[in-house]
């Protein structure tokens, strides 16, 4: 058993005993992955250290600066009833493919795609009015139909079973290849963090990850030489949770760094120890720049999801004291599991879905970095056309959004699916086997954020397969 000796532990307030510290420090790390995976990932860990220097006011973000932020929609959301055919025809096929969940016609706020055209008109739901303003603004695009894919797909493969990926409508599973875009292989690196590998030289010297998650963990930003940094709605994650004033956090700081100066020379001490001591450093940094930041008059909703972004915005504003150029953010929202009382429990989520990306863009906007700053949305998978009594199943092909100033927006990409119950691209209920495949979609913002095409397929290893590396929405 490892023992900490402390001459000054009798000074530390009582919530920060040895063993209370390596309780709380080896539980938050230690999981199924190992101790050694462990100690990796007390590199995310973010710790409060109340800094009292006086900070000069945060830079303006570098006229090079680009951020990429992903917003996924944890449980498969049912975009079928956010973007709705409207025309007289194809309202009537979807109307009745959605039986008791379809749209009222007199409550859909009408779109018109500048060059997308297949004979239908669209409309998105009636809680998405700031949605719709962005798309007439040309700062909104819909990508069609896009999903997991090992290769370009069929029906015919699909019954024959050729090339699909693994576990298709597995909510891990599909959250795992969306995050990964690897579909065919288990689970290494994510697409953002292999960005993330890939760019960061980029930045040049800095003392905190590029890439940011603002809701915990996730597979999207891991890398093999990058991994995220975990903020919260209101800043840095304390190491040591349980409030109090900025003097017991002082205090318990200072705990911690007697603890790591009197702890044993071995190996296991001295890499948890420096992990430790990076990560209070990092802390520090983070803290100092966050409260240098700008106070935006930008209102953000009060939902968690709007708070997140809110987050993103601030960091985004500090990016030169953090001295990056180049940033990928993590925003996770749940609830999307919607298998019974979909209408109730999905509407609320919509509206809350239409006030954070609208705030989120108008605070891009004041940043003078609406061009510089691109959002896009993910998921598991889509639901499927056909109900399940008051909700939906789990389904394959969905539809996504991308948000800036820089986007092409205004404009349908790729190919709506056909709507029709039983029709080539429907593998059974309205599940549709998707046109678009993730590689192409992330392809296309990898290439905005500065990837040379030469580099793609380090990115998005399985990207050759398909005939659209660049969607043109960006």
């Amino acid at each position: 058993m490892v023992r900490f000796r402390s001459k000054t532990m009798k000074t530390l307030p009582p919530d920060l005993s040895r063993r209370a510290f390596v309780r709380q420090a080896c539980c938050a790390a230690v999981g199924s992955t190992g101790l050694l995976s462990s100690l990796g990932q007390l590199r995310v860990i973010a710790a409060v250290a109340g800094d009292s220097l006086s900070r000069p006011k945060a830079a303006a973000v570098p006229p090079d600066y680009k951020a990429l932020v992903c917003l996924f929609f944890q449980g498969g959301i049912d975009a079928t009833n956010m973007i709705v055919p409207s025309d007289p025809s194809g309202y009537a096929t979807y109307a009745a493919a959605r039986s008791q969940l379809a749209a009222a016609p007199s409550s859909l706020l009408p779109i018109s795609p500048r060059r997308y055209s297949d004979g239908r008109r669209y409309a998105f739901h009636s809680t998405l009015p700031a949605l719709q303003s962005l798309f007439a603004d040309g700062k909104l695009a819909i990508m069609a139909n896009v999903g997991t894919l090992v290769r370009p797909t069929t029906l015919a493969d699909y019954r024959a079973g050729r090339n699909l990926p693994p576990q298709l409508q597995s909510h891990l599973d599909q959250a795992i290849q969306w995050q990964s875009s690897v579909a065919d292989k288990p689970f290494e690196t994510g697409w953002g963090g292999r960005l993330a590998d890939l760019i960061d030289a980029f930045n040049g010297n800095h003392q905190v990850s590029m890439s940011i998650s603002i809701t915990g963990k996730n597979y999207f930003q891991r890398g093999n030489s990058t991994q995220p940094y975990i903020l919260g709605a209101n800043g840095a994650i304390p190491l040591l949770y349980g409030g109090g004033s900025s003097g017991v956090v002082a205090a318990r700081t200072a705990g911690i760094r007697s603890i790591m100066a009197n702890a044993p020379d071995n190996a296991l001490a001295a890499a948890f120890g420096a992990i430790t001591k990076e990560s209070l450093e990092q802390s520090e940094v983070v803290s100092a720049a966050l409260r240098a930041a700008p106070t935006l008059r930008t209102v953000f909703p009060g939902t968690t999801v709007a708070q997140n972004l809110a987050m993103v915005a601030k960091t985004i504003s500090v990016s030169q004291e953090l001295g990056v150029r180049r940033q990928v953010f993590f925003v996770e929202m749940g609830g999307f599991d919607t298998h019974f009382s979909q209408e109730a429990g999905l509407t609320p989520l919509f509206v809350q879905i239409n006030g954070a990306m609208k705030a989120f863009y108008d605070a891009t906007v004041e940043l003078g970095v609406a061009n510089q700053v691109t959002t896009f949305t993910a998921s598991d998978f889509g639901r499927s056309y056909v109900p399940n009594a008051s909700g939906t199943d789990h389904g394959w092909g969905n539809h996504q959004f991308i948000m800036g100033g820089a986007v092409q927006g205004g404009d349908i990409y790729g190919r709506m699916p056909s709507l029709t119950v039983g029709a080539d691209d429907d593998t059974g209920r309205g599940r549709w086997i998707p046109s678009t495949s993730v590689d192409e979609y992330s392809a296309t913002l990898a290439t905005w954020f500065g990837v040379a095409q030469g580099n793609l397929p380090v990115v998005l290893p399985n990207i050759g397969r398909f005939a659209r590396p660049n969607l043109g929405f960006l």
